[in-house]
């Protein structure tokens, strides 16, 4: 393996994923969860794959104040310092941002990739190939790199990155971003061949983002500028904790990516899916075989087809005539609902924490 000294992840971990309710809830989100049965979480998955590039020590596990021990029982290996605790929601920019400098202070020419830590990617030796050229792309000129996946069907809740087929280079040039098309748009994309699914991940140099912010959110910049004597030292959570709060709620899409004129993309050889909803999880363990997929329970099934089922242990579910349900059990909460209802989940969830308590959520 080459030298990756200067190889650094940021590895997104602070969502709350309530599409998979009940399975995922404020207290225990799916990152933290075994969601196929493989016996590691996604959280460790994703991890032991950027590994295989990145140093175990620089990597960073970006989530929320409550979920540190979370962190900790399930990355044993990794340092507080690397655990960045968010003190309140904020989405991505401000998160991204703070982990930068971090990694700034620590290696001045670092380069780094920011992940989602919830998707599945099954071939791991293509995505470290791409990750590397990514990197690649990253340290030669001042640009912002993604990993774009071939899209499969016209996905409406999936952003999309145009890019120049014609380009040569391994990262290509990004024409435009777009968010979550409706479907005619959407099709059109992906007939067109020009067009890739946004997987959220991006790689760049700590100084092209650093540079970035200071150029397109220069208060954000200043804001946690201040806190660079302390980055990486045990005083940091003091200071996270009072400023933290103060930061704009963006995205990292809106307030840098979409404004910055050097955006590359490496066209992904390896399958993703991004596991956010339990069709996207029946999808990755079925296709469209048109079997159920079952994760945890012992099963008897009778004129059925295309059901996602799951409980908490080896409990016995016996199904008759159902056909493109989600059936789940965790605990106190038992869910049955079609799957083309899959995208009301969150507010199915809020509905029950509204009439039967928050500790369901």
């Amino acid at each position: 393996m080459k030298d990756n000294k200067n190889y650094y992840a940021l590895l997104m971990a602070g969502g709350v994923g309530s599409r998979f309710w009940p399975v995922s809830t404020q207290a225990f989100p799916k990152q933290f969860h075994d969601m196929l049965g493989t016996g590691e979480t996604l959280l460790q998955k994703t991890f032991k794959r950027l590994s295989k590039l990145v140093p175990e020590e620089q990597i960073l596990v970006l989530t929320n104040v409550d979920y540190n021990d979370l962190v900790k029982e399930q990355l044993p290996q990794i340092a507080q310092k690397n655990i960045v605790l968010e003190s309140a929601m904020r989405n991505t920019a401000p998160c991204i941002l703070l982990s930068a400098l971090k990694v700034e202070k620590e290696n001045p020419d670092a380069v780094m990739i920011v992940a989602p830590s919830d998707a599945w990617i099954e071939d791991e030796d293509a995505f470290v190939s791409d990750l590397q050229k990514a990197f690649d792309a990253a340290q030669k000129e001042e640009a912002i790199v993604t990993l774009g996946i071939q899209p499969t069907f016209p996905n409406t809740g999936y952003g999309y990155i145009n890019y120049d087929k014609s380009d040569n280079a391994f990262a290509k040039a990004v024409k435009r971003f777009t968010e979550k098309p409706d479907y005619p748009t959407a099709k059109e994309f992906v007939a067109s061949g020009e067009y890739l699914w946004n997987a959220g991940m991006f790689i760049w140099s700590v100084e092209t983002v650093v540079n970035s912010f200071k150029e397109f959110l220069p208060e954000m910049y200043a804001l946690f500028n201040k806190g660079n004597a302390v980055y990486n030292l045990p005083e940091e959570q003091a200071f996270i904790d009072e400023e933290y709060p103060k930061a704009e709620n963006i995205s990292i899409d809106f307030g840098v990516m979409e404004k910055h004129q050097n955006v590359k993309v490496v066209p992904a050889t390896f399958d993703w899916n991004d596991l956010g909803t339990w069709g996207s999880l029946y999808d990755k363990m079925q296709g469209d075989s048109g079997e159920d997929a079952v994760v945890n329970a012992r099963v008897i099934a009778t004129n059925t087809s295309g059901n996602i089922i799951r409980t908490a242990s080896d409990k016995v579910v016996v199904v008759d005539g159902l056909k493109d349900y989600i059936i789940v059990e965790k605990e106190d909460v038992l869910v049955i609902v079609p799957k083309s209802k899959e995208q009301d989940i969150k507010e199915i969830r809020n509905e029950v924490q509204s009439k039967f308590g928050n500790n369901l959520g």
